[in-house]
């Protein structure tokens, strides 16, 4: 294997957030090289929901997660499931979950994810009006709909919990969500309105925009799988299934495909797994909404799109090789029955599935590490493109202080060093 295309970094993974990372570095004028087996953003950046979920404060999981443990293994259509053969892999990652829960660390943990979120926003009107693509980005806000009449108190308490953490959010009524979306049942009772939160005409053309803009940088994209990589001494080799690329530093930003490389390249085993996510794209179905809309009690949200009404939002554990389970995507039509005054359209309607890198704290990776040589930018959950523009300015600021930039996030959450 001969050794090629050296660069100042390598950045792996052509997602949303190595993309994003690779721009960002490539403005501070270093020569960057992209490797990904896949085109850009052929992998969960595809197929994500497009909710800039600036909201979402908290961990999927809670202390009732012991409860709903039995209905999660036995339940295949469950909004929250763990597939029975994949148990025994993750019972580790599981127990780590839980002790995570406690009082002390889950504080940490929704402090790091507010942390985030409340600089995503701000990072994206930045990042897309620097790439002349302001419109992207719809700054409508979003909602989380109720039905039930028992359900108002947990709507109510969550609706504390979250101005609590100084999340922007409003009650509405049922006659308010109407006007706003007239489409939707007369059994919606209320909802939650959150000003602050928004979403993607089209996430994956997202991505292209950001590749257009990187390949005008400088940036190369390499259609390569990286196999493995070691520390050398003036910088990092990767060794691909087409060769060997060397570069002064790498970046790993592959999401749920990132432990094995950050293992090799640091010697830390990292406790990565994935959050399954599913979609169903209903090409006929653009007018429905005019912004997101999520069910409290059904667990699935609803964006409007450039190319129809994308359903996504539900979460399965089982690993990296089980064979998808378009079943859950086209649950996600019959979750929908009941919310609109009449059925939505599943004529041409594609189902999808992608990789969610999960880890147990909730929280990414964001560091510099092995005499900075390699840097880590993966782990953001359902997240990840919420995150990715905040996540690329402080990947950038690890190697440039710039006084002149926005103020950041600390990184000391998301270090390696806590595992």
């Amino acid at each position: 294997m001969s050794a090629s295309n050296t660069a100042d970094i390598a950045v792996v993974g052509a997602g949303i957030i190595g993309v994003a990372c690779a721009l960002q570095l490539a403005r501070q004028g270093r020569r960057v090289v992209v490797l990904d087996p896949q085109e850009p953003g052929m992998g969960a950046s595809y197929g994500n929901a497009g909710h800039l979920a600036t909201e979402q404060v908290f961990p999927i999981a809670d202390v009732s997660i012991l409860k709903r443990l039995p209905a999660m293994l036995m339940d295949p259509m469950g909004p929250l499931r763990l597939d029975w053969k994949y148990l025994p892999r993750a019972l580790p990652w599981f127990v780590r979950l839980l002790l995570n829960l406690r009082p002390a660390r889950y504080r940490r943990t929704v402090a790091g994810i507010r942390a985030l979120n409340e600089a995503s926003l701000g990072a994206w009107q930045r990042l897309l009006h620097s790439i002349g693509q302001p419109q992207l980005l719809r700054e409508d806000g979003s909602l989380l709909v109720y039905e039930r009449a028992e359900s108002h108190g947990a709507i109510e308490a969550l609706r504390e919990r979250m101005q609590q953490q100084n999340v922007a959010v409003q009650f509405w009524s049922g006659d308010a969500v109407r006007q706003a979306a007239p489409q939707l049942s007369n059994d919606i009772r209320g909802a939650l309105f959150f000003p602050g939160t928004g979403h993607f005409l089209d996430p994956f053309h997202v991505v292209g925009e950001l590749v257009k803009a990187a390949k005008a940088q400088g940036v190369q994209f390499l259609k390569q799988r990286v196999m493995d990589g070691r520390i050398e001494g003036d910088g990092v080799s990767l060794m691909t299934d087409q060769g060997i690329v060397t570069a002064h530093q790498a970046l790993i930003a592959c999401g749920a495909h990132s432990a094995r490389l950050t293992a090799a390249l640091t010697g830390k085993k990292v406790p990565l797994d994935t959050e399954r996510g599913y979609h169903l794209m209903l090409p006929h179905e653009r007018d429905r909404l005019p912004f997101a809309v999520t069910s409290f009690e059904r667990k699935f949200i609803m964006t409007p799109m450039a190319g129809g009404l994308r359903l996504a939002g539900t979460v399965e554990f089982a690993g990296l090789d089980r064979p998808a389970n378009m079943q859950r995507a086209w649950q996600l039509h019959r979750l929908s029955r009941g919310l609109f005054r009449q059925d939505l359209s599943t004529q041409d309607a594609t189902p999808w599935m992608g990789f969610r890198p999960s880890l147990p704290d909730s929280l990414p990776i964001i560091d510099r590490v092995c005499d900075g040589k390699v840097l880590l930018a993966f782990g953001h959950q359902h997240l990840g493109l919420t995150q990715a523009a905040i996540t690329a300015q402080m990947v950038a600021q690890l190697l440039v202080t710039d006084t002149a930039q926005p103020p950041l996030p600390e990184l000391a959450p998301y270090r390696l060093e806590r595992f």
